[in-house]
């Protein structure tokens, strides 16, 4: 089963690491989830975070970083094959992603240790212009959604 991910992270470089600040799932049947953490500090994003994802989050309820590893692992294991993620300019992502369970090496069992990346697939088929995505953009589920439109459209080229 492919999953499509999308995060909204705090970063600063090496001063600061890699905070998740919310993160969708949706799966390739259409079956989706969303999780907004409890544990970023929105004091540590930059201006930009601060308009264009904080802005978003309105007052959705907030979980701890043991909740969303539970639900993430909950929702993936509601199908029996082993999974495969994807995401778009996924390098970042997928940090994010790992860290939620600990470390690389701490995902769960038999799930990849790598995402595939939209972007590359992409480039892999001429890169074509993607579909539009609406304004809704730096909304990790809309965006995890709209992954799933990139993928399944770069599906068809593949196939042709």
């Amino acid at each position: 089963m492919r999953y499509f991910l999308d995060t909204e992270f705090i970063e600063a470089g090496r001063r600061k690491p890699i905070t998740l600040i919310s993160i969708g799932i949706v799966r390739e049947d259409g079956l989706a989830m969303y999780a907004i953490s409890s544990e970023f500090n929105p004091d540590d994003a930059n201006d930009w975070v601060k308009e264009n994802v904080l802005a978003q989050l309105g007052d959705d309820p907030r979980q701890t970083i043991g909740s969303i590893s539970q639900a993430i692992k909950g929702f993936v294991s509601q199908d029996s094959s082993k999974p495969e993620f994807w995401g778009y300019y996924a390098d970042y992502d997928w940090v994010v992603f790992c860290q939620i369970f600990g470390a690389m090496i701490d995902l769960p069992k038999g799930w990849p240790m790598y995402c595939r990346d939209i972007k590359q697939l992409c480039d892999s088929v001429g890169n074509p212009k993607l579909p539009e995505q609406d304004r809704s953009e730096h909304n990790a589920l809309n965006d995890a959604r709209w992954n799933k439109i990139a993928f399944d459209f770069l599906s068809t080229m593949e196939a042709a």
